[in-house]
């Protein structure tokens, strides 16, 4: 079994959550809706927290769009349950768990291209500091300096097991 080291127990990722919700609610005091795209499966598991406590803090209504990419694939191929024109002169915040190499950011802001977003922000839990692409994040719960070799685990919703975020 590798070694993990606890990064964020259950109470410091809600505390990062509750952090962000904040700076997004800051960011966007005067709006009357924003659209919060979680990118399967870590971000929209972290998208779905944000909007709870949005809903609970914010004058803005906000609603879930999820985003299903192929990670690995060396094209943006998405699926969305969303129709993109839809999110037309609207803020869209998209959320994942772990910045990495910024692919999945990258691929997820690909989607929006066509449309003209009015404002357009990036929200993580994990940014790792190892970007290949030229991703920056609004909203961060933490950064990390990390080796490659290294990997961060998120767990969030797992039955049987307590939320946090792993190094192994």
């Amino acid at each position: 079994m590798d070694k993990q080291l606890l990064i964020l127990n259950q109470q410091q990722i809600q505390q990062k959550i509750d952090r962000i919700a904040y700076q997004i609610l800051e960011d966007n005091f005067d709006e009357e809706e924003i659209l919060i795209a979680g990118i399967l499966p870590g971000g929209k598991k972290i998208a779905e927290r944000l909007k709870g406590i949005l809903d609970e803090i914010a004058p803005f209504k906000s609603q879930i769009l999820t985003i299903a990419l192929d990670k690995q694939s060396t094209y943006l191929h998405a699926d969305i349950d969303f129709d993109v024109n839809d999110c037309s002169n609207k803020v869209v915040v998209l959320v994942d768990d772990v910045l990495n190499s910024g692919k999945a950011l990258a691929y997820g802001f690909g989607i929006f291209l066509d449309v003209p977003i009015k404002k357009f922000r990036t929200a993580v839990l994990v940014d790792r500091n190892h970007k290949n692409f030229p991703i920056t994040t609004n909203f961060a719960g933490i950064a990390l300096s990390t080796v490659l070799k290294e990997h961060v685990d998120v767990v969030l919703d797992v039955e049987g097991e307590e939320d946090g975020v792993y190094l192994r």
